[in-house]
């Protein structure tokens, strides 16, 4: 195994990021060259993302990239799952929807038109939420955007198309869409008939770590230089890769805007018990099942600051000194879904359930921590019980883990030790599955995480007495 230069287009739903990283056998070294925001946009009084300028932010990373580090062999893609762009004869139709615009019910009510969510649950194995994509691409075919839509690509993807023009549909990635066949892992075409989806819209299945091409977008120069290489396409694909566990009996909480909260599986898990628990059996790397659920995650905590104005540093400082007991509300509720007056809404929860609210900032912040915290807590003790894992230390990735209030808070109310870190695990599995591919690292998940064990060693927190 030889040491290789790699980079990794990491994109998240407030912001995004071009990495990269140096791997070889035994050492691991990653290093951030561009940082920018992800703001969606209105048209229309539509929520939009704004592909045009991520994708320029992106050329504008990957430039700075290759001129820093001129032996760079390839870059990989990964993104937030569920949103897609409309593409006729190469070219994308319209700035892609954002899920949290307010269209995606409607989507959900007219699935359920054509079949039940235990059929459906059974077909795809995921979740029930309305921003799924099959929801969205039902609220599309019933608007008549699928009619000039000649193919539809996931957001990774579209980068991917916008690099090197191939149009493919990377596994992990697609396995969030609710168009993928949880069994077989393929696309569901008894479904797409079912729904009344139109089957050509979708493009061929790759799997993570196969080469695309060159990079072929002549506004990057020196692009070809570069193959692109799929990745676990999903953010939480490729952050599960980069999760320091030296055992097998971990769950793993990815948390950024959204907490993805699970275990690692060989197999689905189709119960009826976890149709109800809301649990979502996604595709990971190397064949594995990221059995989870999706918890709100941080986005009311960043929610709520934006309307603020405030800095979140001395909030939480504050947060940390509130010493009475606060009122936990259900981040899951949807109304916490849409941007808005989270604080507001988070008030009527606790007043409807008949509950303290809290009444300075410093208690509406810690409020949140303890909810997400039990969340998080909930959705351990449920994801192992549902799927038969012994759990006995809990992996907190991405920014949260940098929350020291949210890592203790989910200790304690787990009763396991917490591992926080690293806070990059998304770009770290990225990466890795590139490295895996060029032949510099173990070909094992086993091994992948043993050198981000080595290389970034995560904090431990533990449950208070």
């Amino acid at each position: 195994m030889t040491r290789v230069s790699v980079a990794a287009v990491d994109l998240g739903a407030t912001s995004g990021r071009v990495m990269v990283g140096h791997v070889g056998p035994n050492s691991f070294e990653l290093n951030a060259v561009a940082r920018f925001r992800n703001t969606p946009i209105r048209e229309n009084g539509e929520l939009h993302w704004n592909m045009t300028g991520l994708y320029g932010s992106v050329l504008e990373g990957l430039a700075t990239a290759l001129a820093e580090q001129p032996e760079l062999a390839s870059v990989g893609v990964d993104s937030w799952g569920l949103d897609y762009g409309l593409i006729r004869d190469g070219v994308l139709l319209q700035q892609p929807f954002h899920y949290r615009d307010d269209r995606t019910p409607r989507g959900l009510a007219e699935v359920r038109r054509h079949i039940s969510d235990e059929e459906l649950y059974a077909h795809n194995g995921l979740q029930i939420m309305s921003i799924n994509s099959i929801y969205q691409l039902s609220v599309d075919r019933m608007d008549g955007r699928l009619q000039p839509t000649d193919t539809v690509l996931l957001i990774p993807d579209v980068v991917t198309h916008l690099l090197t023009g191939q149009s493919i549909a990377e596994q992990t990635n697609a396995s969030t869409s609710g168009l993928l066949n949880v069994t077989s892992g393929k696309w569901d075409d008894e479904l797409m008939r079912k729904i009344d989806l139109p089957r050509t819209i979708l493009p061929e299945l790759v799997g993570p770590g196969i080469a695309i091409g060159p990079v072929t977008d002549t506004r990057l120069a020196n692009g070809a230089r570069l193959t692109l290489t799929t990745v676990g396409s999903h953010d939480t694909a490729s952050a599960v890769v980069a999760v320091p566990a030296t055992s097998p009996d971990f769950a793993y909480i990815s948390c950024g805007t959204w907490g993805l909260v699970g275990v690692e599986t060989e197999h689905p898990v189709l119960t009826k018990e976890a149709l109800a628990a809301r649990f979502t059996n996604e595709g990971g790397v190397d064949g594995r099942v990221r059995f989870l659920h999706n918890v709100m995650g941080l986005w009311i905590l960043t929610e709520t600051i934006r309307g603020w104005g405030d800095d979140l540093a001395p909030l939480l400082a504050a947060a940390r000194d509130v010493s009475e007991n606060v009122s936990i509300f259900d981040v899951d509720d949807e109304r916490f879904l849409p941007p808005g007056d989270m604080p507001t809404r988070i008030a009527t929860s606790l007043t409807e359930r008949g509950l303290p609210v809290p009444s300075s900032k410093a208690e509406i912040v810690r409020t949140i921590i303890e909810s997400l915290a039990q969340a998080f807590a909930d959705s351990v003790a449920k994801a192992s019980r549902l799927s038969g894992t012994k759990v006995s230390v809990v992996h907190l990735v991405g920014g949260g883990s940098q929350n020291e209030l949210l890592c203790q808070s989910t200790a304690d109310r787990t009763g396991l030790p917490v591992l926080a870190g690293p806070m990059e695990a998304t770009a770290m599995g990225n990466v890795l599955v590139q490295a895996r591919a060029l032949g510099a690292t173990s070909p094992g998940l086993d091994g992948m995480r043993a050198l981000v064990a080595a290389n970034f060693a995560p904090r431990r927190y533990v449950p208070a007495s």
